[in-house]
């Protein structure tokens, strides 16, 4: 069975697993009464997996509750990179996590069995924004080569009506190799948000108003350094009833992977019925696992003996005046 603990304030209430990923399963805003982070037309099976990783997308989606997932030390394909298998979307997504908690923070920590490093995630809240502060620590005598990102997944009431997608992103690219029936994006295209290449011919497709059915594995990059702005999505209902914006330390993750489900997957698992808009900091691009990334000259993040790698992501859930004017270094929207 699963464990859940609460953490909340008199705005934010949100809910996590540890024995699965240390996923964050729900985030609700008590005043405006909207929940944000998307779930699964599908029970997630809570029982822990021995090995902990898995074999493909298949046995992580049986796990995948929606939610927001860490992925870590492995993203997208399972593979086997220096000798060691890695599963889909890596162990940190599905295996359990220590946790520690008092009235102010859950901290959940983990010593990875596929490579000699441990990851501390605190999680926190601050009126409206939810931040999580991440340190990686290489604990073995030689370096460590991982991929390290975010997945969130949003959906429930943020994405009941339609809704608009900003971002401080200055570039984009679409997966080269995922190409689903209700995928509009010319498979490997490039340019700039929010107006990308789409299969039509000399066509743009507007991404930042999102259509269903959609299918489609994309990302962002390009971010400017935070001084100057920093690295941030939001998701904005157009009726403004609800909005969130996600910030991040692009120094370190200097990509988000940007997948849409909007009801264009027909098959088990997703029946038609998922409706989520993903939005994951990331250290590489592209989401195909470590081998298929080095090969393909892909960043991959090297944590070395003796140094730690901190990074902070935020989240705020709001109630929108209209489009959003910019993001505060805080992680709050302006205006």
């Amino acid at each position: 069975m699963s464990a859940l603990v609460l953490l909340e304030n008199d705005q934010l209430r949100v809910v996590v697993d540890p024995m699965v990923g240390g996923t964050i399963r729900s985030v609700e805003h008590h005043g405006l009464g909207f929940s944000v982070l998307g779930k699964v037309p599908w029970k997630a099976e809570t029982t822990p997996l021995d090995p902990t990783t898995v074999k493909d997308e298949a046995l992580w989606l049986s796990r995948y509750s929606g939610g927001w997932s860490v992925l870590f030390p492995n993203g997208g394909d399972a593979c086997t990179f220096q000798g060691v298998f890695h599963g889909f979307h890596g162990e940190a997504s599905v295996a359990p996590w220590d946790m520690q908690m008092d009235d102010r923070a859950i901290t959940l920590r983990r010593r990875f069995q596929t490579v000699p490093v441990e990851l501390t995630r605190e999680i926190q809240l601050e009126g409206d924004l939810l931040l999580i502060r991440e340190t990686a620590r290489a604990t073995g005598p030689a370096p460590a080569t991982v991929m390290w990102g975010h997945q969130p997944s949003f959906g429930s009431d943020l994405l009941d009506g339609p809704v608009e997608i900003q971002s401080s992103a200055r570039g984009f690219m679409s997966d080269e190799r995922y190409d689903a029936p209700a995928n509009p994006l010319r498979p490997g295209g490039k340019g700039r948000w929010p107006m990308v290449p789409s299969k039509a011919k000399n066509a743009l497709f507007d991404l930042s108003r999102p259509r269903e059915p959609l299918s489609a594995m994309t990302c962002l990059g390009d971010f400017p350094p935070k001084i100057t702005g920093g690295a941030w999505v939001t998701v904005r209902r157009l009726d403004n009833a609800v909005g969130i914006v996600l910030s991040w330390d692009e120094a370190v993750f200097p990509y988000a992977w940007l997948w849409f489900e909007l009801n264009g997957l027909k098959d088990a698992p997703w029946n038609g019925q998922t409706r989520l808009i993903a939005i994951g900091p990331n250290t590489t691009w592209p989401a195909s696992g470590l081998v298929n990334v080095e090969e393909q000259g892909g960043r991959l993040l090297t944590l070395t003996p003796g140094k730690e790698v901190t990074a902070e992501t935020r989240l705020q859930v709001f109630k929108p005046g209209g489009a959003v004017r910019g993001v505060n270094p805080d992680g709050r929207v302006i205006g």
